[in-house]
């Protein structure tokens, strides 16, 4: 990772690791699912039919109550008649610059958008009656409001049960109020910081992200923006419904990032596998997987993009106000990320293993720690591209046969079958997580045998591509094979293979 940042750091002002886009969900306990309201209305008493004339006066209460925060505020509600009108991001850039930052309501937006309800049931086999989910529409109002803390905010509110509450802010907003109460200068545009005067103290204080006192802000803003939790007598359980994770590298100037990033979004996009970008992501691809892989080069307004995903899960990279090569993890699906914790049976017995990250916005520290080690992977990677003249070196050397306790072992020569499929193999990179074991290996080499493999495995610890976990039977790529592995692979897709398509042709 150092080697990059090692590189540039004439060039580099700082670097930080900070939440970006969080969005959260919130829902009712008890109420949020068919039967748990069904059991709702049949303890108030309330026929499974009378569904709708039950959530109607509740629909009216959240109205006036938007009415009432509007006028206080001096604002109008504005509707919003097609979904593709305006940004809404734009519109509220607009009214700050008329307002201000002071903290209150910024803007109301109302409009009718799809929202999960029920609808009862009744199952002639069984004689029975019952709730189930409908997709519907209601009308939503959309809080846009500057916090003391967390900045600008917004809280999106439906006006029909079972009132699914979707709040949104941003990191870089939070630290921006932590750096101000602090007294360190800085200057931000958008979502990014171009210069911090203690990028240390910068960094430990996103690495403070205050999950308890998110928690009390969201029950308060949930409480005056949805008053009918009062009916329910329950607070929201808030989930994270979407997170983003960026590792900004600035620069001084423009001068220096825009040659650095031309060569590496011409590079990585043709030297980025998906093994690679499973890797990256801490998983390991298999026949099993069935959901969207791949890269994808995007052209936008402020410049390019480079974004590799993996079902719920992406990285990309950017740069942003020229100044600011990011790294950025998006995750819409939590659940996507393993992780060592408690988990707790059905029987009431716990253990502690790795498994699925949990939703509640108290997974967070560890969804970061996931999303941080994903970044720095891609920045390993990446530093590798940026410089090739160490591993074509490396790759001359990787040639040489070396002696060893009298034997000599023959170098590798990247344009033999046999030595690039062992190559390949290695660099499909799923045993960066667990490590490289011969029976990895036959999975993808299948016409070598386990003896084979184990000669070969000799022979690349005897060149130092690889070395050996204490007393088991693990390989890792050491430094050394790491950029051999990525000059080779770069060489092969990007020089060698052009040029003979362009010969044959």
């Amino acid at each position: 990772m150092a080697s990059l940042l090692e590189r540039y750091t004439k060039q580099i002002a700082g670097t930080l690791s900070c939440l970006d886009r969080i969005i959260i969900t919130g829902t009712i306990p008890g109420i949020c699912y068919p039967e748990g309201m069904a059991s709702y209305l049949t303890a108030k008493g309330i026929r499974l039919f009378d569904y709708p004339r039950f959530a109607e006066p509740l629909r009216e209460e959240i109205r006036e109550n938007t009415e009432q925060i509007a006028k206080e505020a001096n604002i109008e509600i504005e509707f919003i008649r097609s979904a593709g009108a305006f940004r809404k991001e734009d519109r509220i850039k607009e009214v700050l610059q008329k307002r201000g930052n002071a903290p209150g309501i910024v803007h109301i937006f109302s409009a009718m958008e799809p929202c999960p309800s029920f609808t009862a049931w009744h199952d002639k086999p069984s004689g029975r009656n019952f709730l189930k989910f409908k997709d519907g529409k209601c009308l939503h109002y959309y809080f846009y409001f500057i916090d003391e803390i967390y900045g600008l905010c917004y809280m999106r509110v439906p006006t029909w049960a079972p009132f699914r509450l979707q709040f949104y802010c941003n990191g870089h907003n939070w630290l921006a109020n932590q750096l101000a109460e602090k007294q360190i200068d800085f200057s931000q545009l958008d979502n990014t910081f171009t210069s911090i005067d203690n990028w240390t103290e910068a960094q430990e204080l996103a690495n403070s992200f205050p999950i308890e006192q998110l928690h009390h802000a969201l029950d308060r803003w949930g409480a005056k923006f949805c008053p009918v939790i009062h009916h329910f007598q329950n607070q929201y359980h808030w989930s994270i419904m979407q997170c983003e994770l960026s590792n900004d590298i600035v620069f001084f100037h423009q001068k220096d990032l825009k040659p650095l990033y031309e060569n590496l979004s011409r590079t990585a996009i043709h030297a980025v596998k998906c093994d690679n970008v499973a890797t990256f992501l801490g998983r390991k691809l298999d026949g099993r997987y069935k959901d969207e892989l791949g890269n994808d080069f995007h052209t936008r307004v402020e410049g390019t993009r480079i974004k590799h995903h993996m079902g719920p899960a992406s990285i990309k990279l950017y740069d942003k106000q020229g100044l600011v090569l990011r790294i950025e993890t998006t995750v819409n699906d939590v659940t996507f990320f393993r992780h060592y914790r408690t988990v707790e049976h059905r029987d009431g017995t716990t253990e502690k293993k790795m498994a699925v990250m949990q939703k509640t916005i108290y997974s967070l520290p560890a969804l970061v720690e996931c999303m941080s080690a994903a970044n720095r992977r891609y920045l390993e990677f990446i530093s590798e591209l940026v410089d090739p003249s160490a591993g074509l070196r490396d790759v001359e050397k990787l040639s040489e046969p070396v002696k060893k306790d009298g034997r000599s072992f023959p170098g590798f020569n990247l344009f033999s079958h046999n030595d690039l499929n062992f190559i390949l193999a290695l660099a499909r990179g799923e045993g960066n997580i667990s490590g490289i074991t011969n029976k990895l290996l036959r999975r993808t080499l299948k016409d070598k045998t386990s003896a084979q493999i184990s000669r070969i495995l000799k022979r690349m610890r005897v060149h130092g591509l690889i070395k050996k976990a204490g007393k088991t039977f693990k390989y890792y790529l050491t430094p050394f094979g790491r950029r051999t592995l990525l000059t080779g692979l770069k060489l092969r897709e990007l020089v060698v293979i052009p040029s003979l398509a362009g010969v044959n042709a």
